[in-house]
């Protein structure tokens, strides 16, 4: 079998989806992407029993799947997913003193995270998680084209 493609580029595809993060969420530089979408990703897998996170990060792209497990300590009864302000808060509270995060953070981080994984794979594991999760990471789009896979 080849080395899947998301290991073999794994440093491009992650820095063009920092780009993408960056200039999606208005943010002046790389770090503060990184934090936001780290916020992001953690106030997501909170919710999440450890079979779901990890069936969750199989269909991420290699750096955001290494984002999504570093450090997690799944919990036995994770919190439902609440209304999106209260998890916006939750992601701006992450690194507080170095988290920037725009009151539009998850749709952002969202719309960038879809436009690197395999839609259908990407739609089967949120139709296996727990009510929200789906929602999570719905984006409005006019054109369906914008969500379509990018790689660098």
């Amino acid at each position: 079998m080849p080395m899947p493609w998301t290991y073999r580029h794994a440093s491009a595809e992650w820095s063009a989806m920092l780009v993408d993060l960056r200039d999606r969420m208005g943010l002046a530089s790389d770090n503060m992407a990184y934090t936001a979408f780290d916020g992001v990703l953690q106030v997501f897998r909170r919710r999440l029993r450890a079979r779901e996170g990890l069936d969750f990060a199989s269909v991420l792209p290699a750096v955001p799947r290494a984002i999504f497990v570093a450090g997690w300590i799944p919990e036995a009864a994770p919190p439902p997913f609440a209304e999106r302000a209260a998890l916006v808060r939750e992601v701006q509270a992450v690194r507080r003193d170095h988290n920037l995060a725009p009151d539009h953070v998850i749709e952002a981080a969202a719309w960038c995270l879809r436009r690197r994984v395999d839609p259908r794979a990407f739609e089967r594991v949120l139709a296996r998680l727990p009510e929200g999760a789906a929602a999570f990471w719905h984006v409005d789009v006019d054109d369906p084209g914008e969500l379509a896979p990018r790689f660098p």
